[in-house]
């Protein structure tokens, strides 16, 4: 298992960090990790931006404007049309498979919007790395 470089030291009440190569993100509380989950990130032919966000807009029944109508519960958009948000293809987590954005089951995307709008966009970080 690779390591992920270490959450950065600002002040940020929530960070999520999303390794690409480990399909996984974990998710920080005031510096303490409070969950790992699995995730669907890009898959070939499609990309995942890595980088450093903060959240722009919060979506709790969004639909994709993109991509038949999907549904995207519990966005959490960070960069652009990319979000973290939840997925009814539960059995593909742990493997890529979307458009790009970031998928959770929807119970662990829930978790996470109801954490940003409780601390706040503005003191939410979503780091994103390779």
């Amino acid at each position: 298992m690779a390591l992920l470089p270490a959450v950065p030291a600002h002040a940020d009440r929530v960070v999520a960090r999303v390794s690409i190569s480990e399909q996984v993100m974990h998710v920080y509380h005031h510096g303490q990790l409070m969950y790992e989950w699995p995730v669907s990130t890009a898959r070939q032919g499609k990309i995942t931006p890595t980088g450093d966000w903060r959240p722009q807009f919060l979506s709790r029944n969004h639909r994709s404007s993109r991509y038949n109508n999907a549904p995207m519960p519990y966005s959490v958009f960070y960069s652009g049309h990319y979000a973290i948000h939840g997925t009814d293809q539960i059995s593909r987590l742990g493997r890529p498979a979307s458009a790009g954005c970031v998928r959770l089951h929807p119970d662990n995307a829930r978790v996470f919007f109801d954490m940003v709008r409780s601390e706040g966009m503005e003191q939410t970080r979503v780091i994103v790395v390779n």
